[in-house]
């Protein structure tokens, strides 16, 4: 069976609080490798990931909330579901129209500032300049109207925006997936994935 949108937002932010809170405590499952939380993303949301692929959940797209949760549907989940495989990235171009859609509407205004930064991940897992560019102005406005106590959360917010723009900007995509995606990679890239921090 298929989630519900309020399904899919309350697994991935958990119980309300501050976004500091809220980031203490779902960090691993967002930013973690874990077999079992890919398990757990696998078992609950599999198919729902399918009904969202062939656009069985565009409905989802009518309200802010309900679009930032198809958002994170095809930008997150395959990467749990998909782990190192190239469905992983597969439903990437659909994340990022249902997310440049919202920001024309400034539906994002809507949101909380730690679901803003879900809704705007699309353009940072874009291999386009240009996503990236915009991707680091969005995570610098949300740095900026941050609290005095959030501030250092959402600086790294921004310090993983513009380090993933230094790569496209560099490569002019992500050396990291080559080998998922079955590219070739440069002399260049294949040194640059000796250094720390260059997966991503």
């Amino acid at each position: 069976m298929t989630a519900e949108p309020e399904s899919v937002l309350d697994f991935w932010f958990g119980p309300t609080g501050n976004a500091a809170e809220i980031a203490g405590r779902q960090r691993t499952l967002w930013f973690g490798k874990s077999t079992a939380n890919d398990q757990a993303v696998t078992e609950r949301f599999a198919a729902t990931l399918v009904a969202a692929t062939t656009g069985q959940l565009d409905h989802w797209a009518h309200t802010p909330r309900g679009r930032l949760a198809l958002v994170i549907v095809l930008d997150q989940f395959p990467h749990h579901i998909h782990r190192d495989r190239p469905q992983a990235f597969a439903t990437d171009p659909q994340a990022l129209a249902l997310s440049l859609a919202a920001l024309a509407a400034s539906e994002d205004r809507q949101l909380a500032a730690i679901e803003r930064v879900f809704l705007y991940l699309p353009l940072e897992h874009a291999e386009s300049l240009a996503m990236q560019a915009r991707s680091v102005s969005l995570y610098e406005q949300l740095a900026h109207e941050a609290a005095a106590d959030e501030r250092a959360l959402f600086d790294g917010f921004l310090d993983y925006a513009r380090k993933h723009r230094d790569v496209v900007a560099r490569f002019g995509h992500f050396p990291h997936r080559n080998a998922i995606l079955e590219r070739p990679s440069t002399p260049d890239e294949l040194e640059f994935l000796k250094q720390p921090g260059s997966r991503f």
